[in-house]
């Protein structure tokens, strides 16, 4: 089977959705399919690769707390004619398929069988809201759609109503479960929280840091380590920290892919404050696989993956007093630290990417035996 992967975001740049696709792909290619993304670039040399065409120039876009790196420009239709048209994919799966420009572009032009999945989960899109009889005349070209989760499934419905197939994030079980060699500085006796994200005023961190003041007079051995990229709140957090007299926070800044497993076997908690807006929680998942136990806020997108007790603690979000209590509670109770954790090892291994692949290799399979490709649209 021939598919093409379609992100709206710059691959340049590592993103959730980025992450999401590029798994995607190599379960495919082991599947023995031929696989090509199709998303646009900023890095020159990156559309060399045999299984990337690159297509469209991004610009960094303010939305929702972040920054999405999409491409704008209005003459993408030539390009990705000619590409499908050359192409002659079996199936199109777009995600984020209603963004701009790319996603709508390669929509309208699709004549094979086009599958959409829906990351999202905001309280309101203003997109959507203003351009949603625009855009029900692309949502009408999918012949499948898949959220990630019950909240980005309710997200996408509450504007554009359908059948949505609820298929999760996957994580890469190997890559996060293996043994590595926990950062060395870290490992001097004190309790290490970790927080791993980028650094935007939706992940929490604001929240943390007022928390682990009260952490730290409780468990002066305690220690905070933040990693994820992000400098426009820094000066902000830095500037708390002085202010509070606060010690043992780190920030290690971003980490590649590759050591990032090295800080989750470095934690004693994993904590995700995060206030709201987010759909699923591959970092859960993270720690759950390295089996840390967690503390998060009890937002929806976190609860479909972690169950308040078991592999974790769910709280209020913005609540930097209950937040400070569970985190105490994990520090103090090493059993309880470990209980949670083999349960969270045991919760990943219904993510693995092998099992999102067929599932979602089995949803293609069923599209291509029931729906006829359509004709050609200009």
């Amino acid at each position: 089977m021939k598919i093409a992967l379609v992100s709206p975001y710059d691959l340049a740049h590592p993103s959730g959705v980025n992450n999401h696709i590029s798994h995607l792909e190599q379960a495919f290619t082991g599947m023995g399919h031929q696989v090509r993304v199709i998303a646009p670039s900023s890095h020159p040399h990156l559309d060399e690769k045999d299984n990337v065409i690159a297509v469209g120039r991004p610009f960094p876009i303010p939305a929702s707390g972040s920054i999405c790196r999409i491409t704008l420009s209005p003459n993408l239709s030539g390009r990705v004619k000619a590409i499908l048209a050359e192409e002659k994919f079996d199936i199109i799966h777009i995600h984020e398929p209603l963004l701009p420009a790319l996603p709508v572009t390669v929509l309208r032009h699709s004549d094979s069988i086009t599958v959409g999945t829906f990351h999202a989960h905001r309280a309101k899109s203003w997109g959507y809201y203003y351009f949603r009889a625009i855009l029900k005349r692309y949502f009408r070209r999918l012949h499948g759609k898949i959220a990630v989760s019950k909240p980005a499934m309710e997200f996408a419905s509450r504007y554009f109503r359908g059948y949505y197939n609820i298929i999760p994030n996957g994580i890469d079980l190997e890559h996060f479960s293996a043994p590595v060699t926990p950062i060395e500085e870290y490992c001097d006796g004190k309790l290490n929280i970790l927080f791993v994200s980028r650094l935007e005023k939706r992940k929490g961190l604001d929240y943390l840091l007022k928390a682990f003041c009260q952490v730290k007079r409780d468990f002066p051995n305690s220690r905070l380590i933040v990693v994820g990229p992000g400098v426009r709140l820094r000066e902000g957090y830095d500037r708390f920290i002085m202010q509070a007299g606060l010690k043992d926070v780190v920030f290690a800044g971003y980490v590649n892919y590759n050591d990032l497993p090295r800080y989750y076997h470095t934690a004693d908690v994993f904590c995700a404050p995060a206030t709201g807006q987010e759909s699923f929680g591959i970092i859960l998942l993270e720690a759950m696989t390295t089996a840390k136990p967690i503390v998060a806020s009890n937002i929806e997108g976190y609860a479909s993956v972690l169950t308040h007790g078991a592999e974790g603690l769910l709280v209020p979000p913005r609540d930097e007093q209950t937040l400070a209590t569970a985190l105490c509670q994990l520090l103090a109770d090493k059993e309880l630290r470990q209980r949670m954790g083999a349960t969270g090892r045991e919760t990943a291994k219904q993510y693995s990417w092998e099992r999102v692949a067929r599932r979602i290799m089995d949803y293609y399979q069923r599209l291509l035996s029931e729906t006829p490709p359509r004709q050609s649209s200009a």
